[in-house]
C-alpha cells in the first residue's frame, strides 16, 4: 500500500518566509516528528523556481532537510530523511530527527503520484 504525499504552500508570517507544509496520509510530518511551532522547509529552497527541487527523487537518492524544532535546527537538529527512487516507487526512509524526538516510518509513494503532486505544488507557488 502506497501513502499519499499532500504538499501545502503556508504564507509568509512574521517570523518565516513562505514554507511548505508536508502531510502524509493527512498527518503533518513536520509538526509530528519536531512538534508544534516547529517550521517546514521554505518554499524557495523545497521548491525552487528553476524546478529542480530537493524533494525530486532520484536512483541515487539524496538526504533532504524537512523542518527544524521552534528553538531552530542549530540548537536541537532537523529533521531529515532520505528520499530515492525505486523504478514506481519513491521512497522516504533514514530518517534523522532532532535531539529527543521519535523517527517517523519508512513512507512509499506512487513515483507518478509523487511526481504529479511535486509538479502542482511547484506550479502553485508561481
Amino acid at each position: 500500500m502506497f501513502n499519499r504525499l499532500d504538499l501545502d504552500v503556508l504564507p509568509p508570517c512574521p517570523r518565516w518566509p513562505a514554507r511548505l507544509r508536508l502531510r502524509v496520509d493527512g498527518e503533518d510530518v513536520v509538526a509530528e516528528a519536531v512538534g508544534e511551532g516547529g517550521r517546514g522547509p521554505l518554499v524557495d529552497e523545497a521548491l525552487p523556481a528553476d524546478g529542480r527541487s530537493p524533494l525530486r527523487a532520484t536512483a541515487e537518492g539524496r538526504r533532504v532537510v524537512l523542518g527544524e524544532p521552534a528553538c531552530t535546527g542549530g540548537c536541537c537538529g532537523r529533521l531529515s530523511v532520505l528520499v530515492r527512487r525505486h523504478d514506481g516507487l519513491v521512497e522516504w526512509s533514514d530518517w534523522q530527527v532532532p535531539a529527543g524526538q521519535v523517527c517517523p516510518p519508512a513512507f512509499h509513494f506512487d513515483a507518478e503520484e509523487y511526481d504529479r503532486e511535486l509538479t502542482r505544488a511547484s506550479a502553485g507557488r508561481r
